[in-house]
């Protein structure tokens, strides 16, 4: 399940109507699809990226496997000025703790609680300025530990 960590945060970020409206809903798994390389992609819009993973061999018993693995997971945000970017930042960061402390699948729905990591750590990339598109952006970087 560790392979597919990425889901869970996907669908944090797409449970959260204030998040939506605030990205006008462009919030991507992986990439921005985009049909003309060239076009700027509206802002604000956020990209979660599954940046890797390391298992977690503890005991000289177990050669191969560990029971837990270190996911990487990458949230980017962008915006068009340094304010709306902290406060979509805040939000993120915010409905992330509480998708996953307060979680129960819809009926009928598909179940991800094997999906939500043990606990995570969590760092932020500096603040940048995009000239090229114009905008502000920065990443929250989550070391998750998981399930295999």
């Amino acid at each position: 399940m560790s392979l597919i960590t990425d889901k869970i945060f996907y669908e944090a970020l797409k449970a959260s109507t204030t998040i939506g409206e605030a990205v006008d809903d462009r919030i991507y798994n992986t990439a921005i699809p985009t049909p003309d390389e060239e076009e700027n992609v509206p802002l604000p819009y956020i990209i979660i990226t599954f940046d890797g993973l390391q298992n977690e061999v503890f005991t000289k018993d177990n050669s191969y496997e560990g029971e837990n693995d270190q996911v990487q997971i990458g949230i980017l945000a962008a915006a068009a000025d340094r304010e709306s970017l902290g406060t979509l930042m805040e939000q993120i960061r915010a409905q992330i703790i509480s998708y996953f402390e307060n979680y129960e699948p819809a009926t009928g729905e598909e179940d991800l609680t094997p999906l939500i990591p043990n606990n995570y750590t969590l760092s932020a990339t500096p603040i940048q300025f995009d000239f090229l598109n114009p905008c502000y952006y920065q990443s929250l970087n989550y070391q998750c530990s998981t399930n295999p």
